[in-house]
């Protein structure tokens, strides 16, 4: 009897310390090191991303469908990059702000959201000491059956955030547009491919081709192959392909 209750007993604190580091960290990922301190992304699924950044947080998208935000850490910044509701949020919103937390949004979502900081396409700011880029993010090609974009152009937002010597761009939801073939200097990339809202890895693999990022993470895949996505880039040079668990 006694032998019976130890195992009980050892099996149960086993159990315990398991599902404890589970919860801890049921999330991929990745440390970039900068000239600063070190980058730690965390790919919490969809189009929704966590930095972490020597104390700063910084979240974007984030998204109550993917994760519970009230196990999150509360954000120094938050980065909304267009109004949709699996991009603008407000019961996740609300779970990760604070009184100080600077949210960085477009003009949209500024209708939703007060106290936000707007930036449009092209605009530069420091925000919390980190420099953020607001690039275009528009679609060409994919429509609704009206004929209207998903995403009309002048409307939402990608984001470059430098990282000390780092810039990591987050595309947004977007295609492959001239804005974004134009970039250079970019050590990460996150590149959506959740058809048929943004882009094939055809035009992923055109995007990065033109402004070869040396980390591409595809993001925001829903049900999209990411292994074709390796195969068109396997034999091209400098770009270093990422995929991780974006559930």
């Amino acid at each position: 009897m006694g032998k019976i209750c130890f195992l009980i007993l050892f099996l149960s604190i086993t159990l315990m310390f398991s599902a404890s580091a589970l919860a801890k960290e049921p999330y991929e990922t990745d440390i970039i090191k900068t000239s600063a301190d070190d980058l730690k992304i965390t790919f919490i699924g969809h189009g929704t991303l966590m930095f972490t950044f020597g104390t700063k947080i910084i979240h974007v998208d984030p998204y109550t469908n993917v994760a519970d935000f009230a196990k999150f850490p509360k954000a120094d910044i938050v980065l909304i990059t267009h109004e949709h509701r699996d991009h603008l949020d407000l019961k996740a919103l609300e779970l990760v702000r604070t009184e100080k937390t600077k949210v960085v949004l477009t003009e949209p979502c500024s209708k939703q959201v007060k106290n936000g900081i707007i930036m449009k396409n092209g605009d530069v700011q420091t925000v919390s000491g980190l420099k953020i880029e607001a690039i275009p993010a528009y679609n060409l090609i994919h429509k609704r059956d009206n004929g209207q974009p998903f995403h009309p152009k002048g409307v939402g937002n990608g984001y470059i955030i430098t990282f000390g010597d780092k810039r990591v761009y987050v595309a947004g939801d977007t295609e492959n547009i001239p804005e974004m073939k134009s970039l250079r200097e970019i050590d990460c990339a996150f590149l959506p491919m959740n058809l048929p809202y943004t882009m094939t890895p055809e035009m992923v693999v055109d995007a990065a081709t033109a402004f070869q990022p040396k980390i591409l993470y595809p993001y925001h895949f829903g049900d999209t192959d990411t292994s074709n996505l390796m195969k068109l880039l396997q034999d091209r040079k400098g770009i270093e392909v990422r995929i991780r668990n974006m559930r």
